[in-house]
């Protein structure tokens, strides 16, 4: 018994087109979108009457994916909590980038928000955390050449 791969991460969203905007903003790429309701969707999310739209998203050379998630029914009653880096659970999605510096620049143009400046990591990455729609943290990492 092994773990063959991470295939992919779901992000449960109220706003998907604005979750969609920032992650393309970064450089993912769309891989498809649908709907889903019935049966099989109330057994395998465990809620009854669900349904739901989704977008899949990924970098070009990765088998590895984003899957957005906005359920339609049942909505849910609590909303977003801001979470820090410190926060018990899943807080972060680290992504290796390209040009760290234009990203940031036009993520902060949009409206985003940094935790700091970009960071240098001894002499093997540049690092910055940025802040997304409805809390999702993203740590974005460039390879140092």
């Amino acid at each position: 018994m092994k773990v063959q791969k991470i295939d992919h991460v779901g992000i449960n969203v109220n706003d998907l087109s604005a979750a969609k905007a920032f992650f393309l903003d970064i450089g993912f790429e769309v891989r498809a979108e649908w709907e889903m309701e019935g049966e099989l969707l109330d057994r395998v999310v465990g809620l009854r009457g669900a349904k739901t739209a989704c977008i899949a998203l990924g970098a070009s050379d990765s088998q590895a994916w984003i899957e957005l998630v906005k359920y339609d029914h049942p909505s849910d009653e609590n909303e977003i909590q801001q979470t820090h880096a410190n926060t018990p659970g899943i807080r972060h999605i680290a992504i290796e980038v390209e040009d760290i510096e234009a990203i940031v620049a036009k993520l902060k143009q949009k409206g985003m928000e940094t935790f700091s400046e970009i960071q240098q990591y001894e002499q093997s990455y540049k690092l910055c955390y940025v802040r997304g729609p409805e809390g999702i943290i993203l740590e974005l990492a460039e390879k140092v050449k």
